[in-house]
C-alpha cells in the first residue's frame, strides 16, 4: 500500500511538472498588451521560474526566487510589475515612484532599464521609467524624479543619497511605494550596500510587496529577508529543488587545466591560438594590471581583445558591452575586482589624505561597477577563468555569463597549485565526488603537453617584453583614450548614434607592431592530436553557424556573389584587349575610335 501511494504521489508531481513545462504566458494571467509585447520579442513560453513566480507575484505575495543565472528572473518580476502598474488608475496622485528596483551594479541597472523601456514601448503604454546613479548631480536627480516616475531603477547607494539630500521624501515613499524589487539580492550586501538598505527599509510601508531575486542562497539573502519582508507569505522558489549541481546549467561544460602561475600566459595562448575553444570568449582576471598584461601579451600573437574594468567611464563600459554583444570583437578581458584586494586598497588610500602631488594620485574606481554579475552577455560560448575567483559564489556568477537562456556553453579554468583549495571547494559544492565517480568539472581534454611545449619558447620570450612599465603605460593610454571618447564626443554621439561604430575598443596598445611570424602557428609545431582537436572545434563551429558576423560582412558577401563568375569575367576581358592590340597594331587612329565606342557604350 505504501509503495502504491508513493508511486501515485510521484506520478502526480511528474504531471504537475509537465503542466508547468507546457504552460503559456496567457495561462499565467498576463495582460493582452504584455502578451503582444512578448510575441513581438519572440518569447514564446515561460521558463520554469517564470511559470511559478508570475502567478504568485500577481496575487500580491512576497516572493524570494532563487534560480540559476540566465533562467529569466528579470522578466519573472518585470511582467507582473508592469501589469500591476497598468491597472493603477492614471488619475491617482503619487508623490514618489510606485516601484523601486534596486540592483548592485550600474551595468545591471542599465540592462534592466533597457528591458523595461522595450516592454513599455511594445505595450504602447505611458509609463515613466527612470534610472539613477550616484555620480549624478543633485539637480539632475531632482529633474529625473520630477513627475514623479512610475518605476525607479537604481543602486541602493543612490537612493540613500536622494533620501539624505531631501530629493526623495520619506513620507512620500511611505505613501506611494507599492512594489520593491531587490535583484541579485545575494550581491547587494557583499557590494557594501548594507547601511544604505538599512537606511531605506524604515520608509518601506508594510503594505508594500517585496520581491528578492537571487542566483545563489546565502546568509546575505537570509539577512535581507529579515530586513525587508513584512508580509508573512514568504515563499522560496528554487527552480531546481535542492540539487546543488544544477545551480550551474547542465548545458555548460566545465573544464580545468592545472598549471603554474608563471605558465598561465603560455596555456591561455595555446588554448586560444590553437583554436581549441569556440568564440566569443570572455576572460576573467582579478586585477586591472593583469588584464592589461594579458591584453599586451595576446596582441603580440595577433589576438586582439578589449579590456573592461571599473576605472573606465560608464559610457565607455556600456559601449564596450554593446560592441561585444554585437560581435564586433571576439575576446573581452573583464576585471572581477570583487575577487581581489585591489578595490579595498584603493578605497583605503582614497580615505587617507596623501602628501604626494595630485598628479600621481590613483584613478578612482567605480564602486558600482560589476560586469560579472547579472549582465546578459549575448552569444558568449566560452568563459575562461585566467585567475580563479576566491569563493564559490564568484565562480557561479562568472560561469553564468555563458549558457544563458538554455544555450550551450563551455568554461575553462586555469588553476595554479595555490588555487587548488578553491577548486576543491567549488567541486564539492557542485556535487563532484571521486568515490562515486561523479565529475562536473573535468580536465580539459583537447590540450596536449606537446602542443603547450611547442609554444613555450615563443611565449616566454614575448612575456619578458611585457614589463610593468609597459603595462602601466598601456593602462594610462587606454584610460586617456576612453575618457576622451566618453566626455568630448558624448554630445556628438547623442545626435549621431551610428557614429559609435567608429569607436573601437580592441585597438592595439603595444608601441611596436606584433611580429608577423608570431601571428600563425606553423604546422610542424602541432602534433596529430592537436590538429584533430582543432578540426573538431572548427566543425562544431560550422555546424552551429556563426551568429557573430557583422551585417556589413554579410552584405559584402552577397554583393560579391559567386567568386568564379568574377574570375571568368576578368579572364574574358583580358584576351579582348590583346586581340584589339593585334588588329590595330597600336595605331593612334584606331585608339581614338576605340575611345569613341567606349563613350557610346557608357551612354547606352
Amino acid at each position: 500500500m505504501a509503495e502504491t501511494k508513493l508511486k501515485e504521489t510521484v506520478h502526480e508531481e511528474q504531471e504537475k511538472e509537465e503542466e508547468a513545462d507546457n504552460q503559456s504566458f496567457e495561462e499565467l494571467g498576463l495582460d493582452a498588451r504584455l502578451l503582444r509585447a512578448l510575441q513581438k520579442k519572440e518569447i514564446e513560453k515561460p521558463t520554469p521560474i517564470q511559470a511559478v513566480a508570475i502567478p504568485l507575484i500577481l496575487e500580491g505575495k512576497d516572493v524570494v526566487a532563487r534560480a540559476k543565472t540566465g533562467s529569466g528572473k528579470t522578466l519573472a518580476y518585470l511582467l507582473p510589475l508592469l501589469q500591476k502598474l497598468f491597472i493603477v488608475s492614471a488619475d491617482r496622485k503619487k508623490l514618489a515612484p510606485n516601484a523601486f528596483v534596486l540592483v548592485p551594479t550600474r551595468e545591471l541597472c542599465q540592462q534592466v532599464y533597457a528591458e523595461v523601456l522595450s516592454l513599455v514601448e511594445l505595450c504602447r503604454v505611458q509609463l515613466k521609467v527612470v534610472q539613477l546613479n550616484s555620480n549624478m548631480l543633485a539637480n539632475d536627480l531632482r529633474a529625473a524624479l520630477a513627475g514623479p516616475p512610475d518605476i525607479l531603477i537604481s543602486t541602493p547607494a543612490c537612493v540613500a543619497k536622494c533620501l539624505s539630500g531631501g530629493i526623495l521624501k520619506a513620507a512620500s515613499i511611505n505613501e506611494s511605494l507599492e512594489t520593491l524589487v531587490l535583484d541579485e539580492a545575494d550581491l547587494l550586501l557583499s557590494y557594501g550596500y548594507e547601511n544604505d538598505i538599512k537606511a531605506f527599509t524604515p520608509h518601506v510601508p508594510r503594505s508594500c510587496q517585496c520581491l528578492l531575486m537571487s542566483a545563489t542562497s546565502s546568509a546575505d539573502v537570509d539577512k535581507l529577508k529579515k530586513l525587508i519582508l513584512h508580509n508573512p507569505f514568504i515563499l522560496t522558489l528554487p527552480e531546481v529543488g535542492n540539487n546543488k549541481d544544477e545551480i550551474i546549467p547542465k548545458s555548460v561544460q566545465q573544464f580545468w587545466i592545472s598549471c603554474s602561475t608563471s605558465d598561465k600566459l603560455l596555456y591561455i595562448l595555446a588554448v586560444l591560438k590553437l583554436g581549441l575553444v569556440q568564440k566569443k570568449v570572455l576572460i576573467f582576471t582579478n586585477t586591472i594590471d593583469m588584464s592589461f598584461r594579458l591584453k599586451l601579451f595576446l596582441e603580440k600573437f595577433g589576438i586582439r581583445s578589449a579590456v573592461l574594468n571599473p576605472e573606465l567611464p560608464q559610457n565607455s563600459r556600456l559601449h564596450i558591452l554593446e560592441e561585444f554583444n554585437a560581435g564586433l570583437f571576439d575576446y573581452l578581458i573583464a576585471t572581477d575586482l570583487s575577487q581581489s584586494k585591489e578595490k579595498d586598497e584603493v578605497s583605503k588610500e582614497s580615505n587617507v589624505v596623501s602628501r604626494k602631488s595630485r598628479k600621481r594620485a590613483k584613478v578612482k574606481l567605480d564602486s558600482e561597477f560589476g560586469v560579472v554579475r547579472g549582465v546578459d552577455f549575448k552569444n558568449v560560448f566560452t568563459v575562461i577563468n585566467f585567475e580563479m575567483p576566491q569563493n564559490v559564489e564568484g565562480y557561479v556568477h562568472r560561469i553564468g555569463r555563458t549558457g544563458r537562456a538554455y544555450n550551450s556553453g563551455t568554461s575553462v579554468s586555469l588553476v595554479s597549485p595555490d588555487e587548488m583549495d578553491t577548486l576543491e571547494e567549488i567541486r564539492s559544492f557542485v556535487g563532484d565526488d571521486e568515490n562515486k565517480g561523479t565529475s562536473s568539472i573535468a580536465e580539459f581534454p583537447l590540450l596536449t603537453k606537446n602542443a603547450v611545449e611547442s609554444l613555450r619558447y615563443r611565449a616566454e620570450d614575448v612575456a619578458k617584453s611585457v614589463t610593468r612599465i609597459a603595462v602601466r603605460e598601456s593602462r594610462a593610454q587606454d584610460l586617456r583614450n576612453e575618457i576622451l571618447n566618453s566626455e568630448k564626443l558624448k554630445a556628438h554621439f547623442e545626435t549621431n548614434p551610428r557614429d559609435l561604430d567608429l569607436l573601437k575598443h580592441d585597438k592595439v596598445l603595444s608601441k611596436n607592431a606584433p611580429p608577423p611570424h608570431l601571428r600563425d602557428v606553423p604546422d610542424y609545431l602541432l602534433d596529430k592530436q592537436t590538429k584533430e582537436a582543432r578540426e573538431m572545434v572548427k566543425l562544431a563551429r560550422d555546424a552551429m553557424g556563426n551568429n557573430n558576423r557583422r551585417k556589413g560582412s554579410k552584405r559584402k558577401l552577397r554583393k560579391d556573389g559567386d567568386p568564379l563568375k568574377a574570375i571568368s569575367a576578368l579572364a574574358s576581358k583580358r584576351p579582348r584587349k590583346k586581340k584589339t592590340d593585334q588588329k590595330t597594331g597600336g595605331s593612334d587612329g584606331n585608339d581614338g575610335s576605340d575611345r569613341h565606342k567606349r563613350k557610346k557604350n557608357k551612354g547606352l
